[in-house]
């Protein structure tokens, strides 16, 4: 018969061992934990974001204006010039900033009315193929912040094709659009190869690739073939109109047919992730490499495939400035479009409907803050600090549900939390009544 430990020899059995870990599940590096957390924030924790950045934005408007500053010298003596000085400074600026984005209602005419809107697609265009490009790289676990540079080098190979060949319509676009994403390709293929071949980390690569593609491309335009015939200015010949993105309203507005490029880039990226075995692939390594690796999936291939697709994506947004907007190519054919595209991928959470809506925000941003500047006095500077706010806000979703008191994920609701703490309270009484009875 077994002898079985009674209750007094149980202090003398051993310790029972804590289980091993899971050896095939490692920890995940820190950086990718913190894209994670960023990445699987609540579209109601994004729009707060929005709000806290609106707020704070509105505080720096009211606190360089010189009607707020000058009531504020006697609030104590009249305190309601000093919220009504507040109230016009902050309202007014806003109100300038819808006017120039969405909806001029001061217009003469429709056309009018809804060219500031027009101005907004135009400049998202940009802004929401860079976007989608870097939303594939972070759902795949690659930080690639590299768009400045992909952008740069789309716009230099659509340029090329546009002023170097004489094609029919239609064929000369398709040609100029494709080598855009060619370049844009390319150019991210490089860190991708690193990163799968050496390890080189993505962040280091494409820092220094930006960096080269800006004095690239300024090279460039100091050379015969880059340069306008008759100019010594650093500008490129002019895109001719067969190779030009046709406009969709007409010689009064810029709007062109890049964003409707872009809407429909914008199908085709959510069918690549959501419907697609290749896409599978990137969100399966995006999420644990160790074992997509263990499942038969190249790790590397897949980098090299998600820095080539998010290029030519970025190389797109080049071809919309090059063959729609500008017409030319210049040193500053990418302006901030690659940075701003980091902040329009998190904001939509790199979802492709997300990006799209983030990158018309930021466009409203961009087309709305000369206006405002104009009318108002209203430092144009304000628009990049309420842009820098999202990006602190995005990237730290707990701060924003501290600020707005919102329930951590995962964890207990406030309701949970009050009934913990009341039946923590009601413990020690219990325990005292008993105590006494006894």
């Amino acid at each position: 018969m077994t002898q079985q430990a009674t209750p007094e020899d149980a202090s003398a059995l051993p310790p029972t061992a804590a289980p091993p870990s899971d050896p095939q599940k490692p920890e995940a590096p820190a950086g990718q934990g913190v894209l994670r957390e960023m990445l699987e924030s609540s579209w109601l924790v994004s729009l707060l974001a929005i709000v806290a950045a609106l707020i704070l934005g509105g505080v720096l408007i009211a606190a360089a204006d010189p009607a707020v500053q000058e009531a504020a010298s006697y609030f104590f003596a009249r305190p309601s010039d000093f919220f009504q000085a507040v109230w016009d400074a902050v309202f007014g600026a806003y109100a300038a900033l819808f006017q120039g984005a969405v909806l001029n209602v001061d217009a003469p005419d429709v056309s009018r009315a809804l060219r500031p809107l027009t101005e907004t697609m135009t400049v998202a265009t940009p802004l929401i193929l860079a976007g989608l490009g870097l939303g594939i790289g972070f759902r795949a676990g690659l930080f690639n912040i590299g768009a400045q540079g992909q952008i740069i080098l789309g716009g230099i190979f659509a340029g090329f094709v546009g002023w170097t060949f004489a094609l029919p319509p239609g064929l000369h676009l398709l040609l100029a659009v494709l080598g855009a994403a060619l370049g844009g390709a390319l150019w991210a293929s490089i860190a991708g190869v690193l990163k799968a071949r050496t390890g080189a980390h993505e962040v280091i690569v494409t820092i220094m690739l930006n960096n080269i593609a800006i004095y690239l491309v300024a090279y460039l335009l100091t050379t015969k073939p880059f340069q306008a015939p008759g100019s010594s200015n650093p500008i490129s010949p002019r895109i001719p109109g067969n190779a030009q993105f046709p406009l969709l309203l007409g010689e009064g507005f810029r709007l062109h047919a890049g964003f409707v490029l872009a809407l429909l880039v914008a199908v085709g990226v959510w069918w690549l992730m959501e419907r697609s075995t290749l896409g599978f692939r990137f969100r399966a390594v995006g999420e644990n490499p160790h074992a997509a690796r263990t499942a038969g999936m190249s790790v590397p291939w897949t980098t090299v495939w998600v820095m080539a697709i998010a290029g030519a994506l970025a190389g797109l947004a080049g071809s919309a400035q090059v063959l729609g907007t500008e017409h030319v190519l210049t040193a500053g054919v990418a302006a901030s479009f690659g940075f701003d595209a980091i902040t329009v991928a998190l904001l939509g959470r790199s979802r492709p409907l997300g990006t799209v809506l983030a990158g018309l925000l930021f466009g409203a941003l961009r087309a709305g803050g000369f206006v405002m500047q104009a009318r108002t006095g209203t430092p144009i500077d304000i628009v990049l600090v309420v842009q820098s706010l999202i990006v602190l806000f995005i990237a730290a979703p707990p701060l924003v549900r501290a600020i707005f008191r919102l329930p951590t994920p995962g964890g207990p609701t406030r309701a949970e939390r009050q009934a913990a703490r009341r039946r923590a309270k009601a413990v020690p009484t219990t325990t005292t009544t008993q105590e006494a009875g006894a």
